[in-house]
């Protein structure tokens, strides 16, 4: 069995049509759900894009033990499992932090190709000049930009190889920001769009000059003008698929990393929030100098898309708990490659063949467990240090638990009568808070981290 795995970056997974939850157009993805396992409930695990990387390659929750920072040579890798298997390992990235600053996450693929032009380095949007620009500039069609340009390297690579086993791992910025597809797509959104490409502001909109409710509607449209983009190309490579008569022998998987916010939560626009600067002013993203603030994980971020068409089992839905780290061990249960004993994941090709089995108990999604003061892992791309400690959410069937060390910030949320995340019952309800906040001190321990850090975050100050 061979298999094609897709990661698209901030892809939230209400914005996918065949979830059903908002008026988008992405006909190819929704077509591949009817002929795979949808899973409802499937949830990031670290964050952001490089730890959720992390996570992809090993099968653990990379929070534990790591940050925003290279994969250290010799980490048991997915596709290195893969390779020492005799399967031919490729990735058509154009997610750019696989190679920026040494972060090493290319390692054990025999093909690997690097796709330039997402633009949305520090480097350069501070100085208006990187290693990007120019393959920015050279724009003059659709295909020319990077989406179109990553996923038609994969179906070039398909043509060659379509004979052999493989795994196939297409890794695409897109929709992340810059939501810069052609004004056509944006236009199917926002009829009388204007070309202006706004960034989101890691801050609340309210909170930043310049910015208006109009203007994050705007950017929500070119967001989903972006997706709709990414899902026509994959309607390309699928049509391929097809072609080779892979269809039979080929699973997909399709994912994200994470969400973004567009306005919810009072406001919350981009997937971090800054902090307030003495003078009370927001922490602008580009400062070197800036603090995160307080940052709950909440759906919009937490629950990501996943589709798993696997040959043969019957298509449906799955409603149980899963998580960002299963995925590793699904691709070598999948290709009958031998799941490692120290990983943290657990295959979802049972749950494929029967959607009836149980989920997890719990997820966790959330960062590197830092402390008020301190940085978030390597500097570079990512500096800036924490006003707070961070935030990890525990999700159980019912409760959603956005859990802090910082006394009284904790929050609590009942999903089945609260999607949207507004009412927070922690003060009325402590015990199930205690309760969920127990779970997340056995995943501590389970995962090795280190003894400090489990005592800082073995207390609930409701």
């Amino acid at each position: 069995m061979n298999v094609i795995w897709i990661v698209a970056d901030t892809f939230r997974q209400d914005h996918l049509g065949a979830y059903g939850k908002v008026d988008i157009r992405t006909p190819s993805l929704d077509a591949l759900a009817a002929k795979s396992v949808r899973f409802d409930r499937h949830y990031s695990g670290s964050l952001m894009s490089v730890p959720a990387r992390a996570d992809f390659a090993t099968g653990r929750w990379t929070l534990s033990f790591m940050g925003w920072e290279p994969l250290p040579d010799g980490t048991a890798t997915l596709a290195g499992l893969l390779s020492s298997n005799g399967v031919h390992t490729a990735a058509m990235v154009d997610t750019p932090f696989y190679l920026r600053g040494g972060m090493n996450y290319d390692q054990d693929y025999q093909t690997f190709r690097h796709f330039a032009g997402q633009a949305q380095s520090r480097s350069y949007l501070k100085s208006g000049r990187d290693e990007h620009m120019d393959a920015r500039a050279a724009w003059r069609f659709e295909a020319d930009r990077n989406a179109p340009r990553t996923i038609a390297g994969a179906m070039e690579w398909l043509q060659l190889h379509y004979d052999e086993t493989f795994f196939l791992n297409i890794d695409t910025w897109d929709p992340h920001e810059p939501w810069d597809a052609p004004d056509y797509y944006t236009e199917l959104y926002w009829p009388d769009y204007d070309g202006e490409h706004i960034y989101p502001s890691y801050t609340r909109w309210q909170d930043h000059p310049g910015l208006t409710e109009e203007k994050v509607k705007k950017a929500h449209a070119a967001y989903r003008g972006e997706i709709t983009m990414l899902d026509a190309w994959l309607g390309r490579l699928f049509g391929l698929v097809e072609n080779l008569g892979l269809m039979e022998s080929t699973a997909i998987a399709f994912t994200s990393d994470h969400g973004a916010y567009f306005g919810e939560h009072g406001g919350m626009f981009g997937k971090k929030i800054m902090g307030k600067r003495p003078d009370g002013t927001s922490y602008d993203y580009l400062d070197d100098d800036r603090q995160f603030g307080f940052m709950p994980y909440y759906e919009e971020i937490a629950l990501a898309p996943l589709l798993l068409y696997v040959p043969g089992a019957k298509p449906g839905s799955y409603s149980g708990l899963t998580s960002a780290v299963d995925l590793m061990p699904t691709v070598l249960d999948i290709m009958d490659c031998g799941v490692p004993d120290r990983i943290d994941g657990r295959s979802l090709l049972p749950q494929a063949w029967d959607t009836s089995l149980t989920g997890r108990q719990c997820t966790i999604t959330g960062e590197k467990f830092v402390f008020a003061g301190e940085p978030l892992g390597a500097a570079g791309e990512n500096p800036g240090t924490h006003a707070i400690s961070t935030v990890t959410t525990i999700t159980t069937d019912e409760w959603s638990l956005a859990y802090t060390d910082e006394a009284g910030m904790s929050e609590l949320y009942h999903l089945p009568s609260d999607p949207t995340q507004s009412d927070n019952l922690i003060h009325d309800k402590p015990d199930v808070a205690r309760d969920i906040h127990a779970q997340f001190t056995v995943f501590l321990e389970e995962t090795g981290v280190p003894e400090s850090t489990r005592r800082r975050l073995s207390e609930l100050r409701i």
